[in-house]
């Protein structure tokens, strides 16, 4: 679940809000459907696209939170985003708005869970750390591992799964299928080891749609030769990214990488989402 969904169900507990939700959209507009926000008398928790469309969505659930004599109220809203709101996107979006409570904590912990991309992230290093920051944020389940002990730090959400492995690449085996494989350890060595476990993995299950190794075109040259002599073929080195990252971001430093690989990442997520609607 993620960090917003949490604090709501967390204030929840303490004090009703009214649930704020798109049901779905026509033409262009901020948000897709499912997006949402948490309306309190005294506070707000996520969104559903700001601007007037927001405020009109704001208001009228401080209406309802505050009606007397009803039962939890709810209704659906059709806004226009045309002049009439003060906004140009030209799309119409449909909203609900339900009154929730404490009671209704299960159901809402069911409903605002997110499917999570499997990210693989092996290396614990400046640019590893950097990176689980980043994809901590996002609507990814991350496997974080590394052969030193000591290396992860505490307080990591719950989708955040942390594992020491010596040697490291005898992870690979276990690794949920369908993950998205990220690897930058503090060895060349190590780097090496895992990948090759990785495309191995690939030869008899290819179930890993994404093997991603940091570095430059120069080590993934000498990368390449050394599993050519080991047997794998082009196709199979193919499935290798290296460098990683959006191309066209310039910079070395951890936090600049993590943001191009993150942004890599959700591009595939997206290609495979449309995969599916198609």
């Amino acid at each position: 679940m993620s960090p917003l969904a949490e604090l709501f169900l967390a204030r929840l507990a303490l004090k009703p809000a009214v649930l704020v939700q798109v049901q779905a959209t026509e033409g262009s507009a901020p948000r897709d459907a499912g997006a949402w926000m948490a309306v309190f008398a005294d506070a707000l928790v996520g969104t559903i696209g700001g601007g007037h469309l927001e405020f009109e969505a704001i208001d009228r659930a401080r209406e309802l939170l505050h009606a007397e004599g009803t039962d939890k109220p709810s209704e659906t809203m059709r806004l226009a985003l045309g002049p009439s709101l003060g906004q140009c996107c030209g799309g119409v979006v449909h909203l609900k708005l339900e009154c929730v409570t404490t009671t209704d904590l299960p159901v809402l912990r069911h409903r605002l869970d997110v499917e999570r991309m499997p990210v693989v992230l092996f290396g614990g290093g400046h640019v590893g750390h950097a990176l689980a920051d980043v994809l901590a944020r996002l609507p990814v389940a991350l496997h974080w591992i590394d052969s030193r002990e000591g290396i992860f730090p505490i307080g990591l959400p719950a989708h955040v799964v942390c594992e020491h492995s010596e040697p490291v690449q005898a992870a690979v085996k276990d690794l949920t299928p369908g993950s998205c494989v990220l690897i930058m350890s503090f060895s060349h060595a190590e780097d090496l080891d895992v990948l090759t476990q990785c495309l191995a993995r690939q030869r008899t299950q290819q179930d890993l749609p994404y093997i991603g190794l940091i570095g430059s075109k120069t080590k993934w040259a000498t990368f390449r030769h050394r599993l050519e002599a080991r047997g794998y073929s082009a196709d199979e080195l193919a499935q290798v990214t290296c460098p990683i990252g959006v191309p066209g971001i310039e910079g070395k430093e951890p936090e600049v990488i993590a943001v191009a690989v993150a942004a890599q990442l959700l591009q595939l997520r997206a290609v495979a989402a449309s995969s599916l609607r198609a």
